[in-house]
């Protein structure tokens, strides 16, 4: 880079950044950083995602409101409501996501079943 000062000769300027073995160190150490980070998160979770309840509550939802909505008599929607969630889910017709927590299943089964908006769905609830 060459800088011209009025009244005098140019001047080259450097600027001098961080020398590469100063940035390969930076970057080792924050990818180490990271690498640790994401191996404590998932030994502390291992299968079961962080935001397992919401989850849980979410799969029990849809599983409700799909057979409410493709029952076309209606006598599926009424066993639902009268303890058919909670058959689902002992008889291990929630899948994975009910063994998350089995309760909030039940529940969101229930709500799904019944047609109500989803109580426990999103960010922040």
């Amino acid at each position: 880079m060459t800088m011209v000062l009025l009244g005098h000769q140019t001047v080259d300027v450097h600027h001098r950044g961080p020398s590469r073995r100063t940035l390969s160190l930076a970057l080792a150490s924050v990818a180490a950083i990271l690498f640790a980070g994401c191996w404590l998160v998932i030994q502390r979770h291992n299968e079961r995602p962080p935001w397992a309840k919401d989850v849980a509550y979410e799969a029990g939802f849809i599983q409700g409101n799909r057979i409410r909505q493709y029952d076309p008599t209606g006598q599926e929607t009424i066993a639902l409501l009268a303890g058919g969630c909670e058959r689902l889910q002992a008889a291990g017709q929630g899948g994975l996501k009910a063994s998350y927590d089995p309760g909030l299943w039940v529940d969101g089964c229930l709500d799904g079943a019944a047609g109500r908006q989803p109580v426990k769905q999103g960010l922040f609830h």
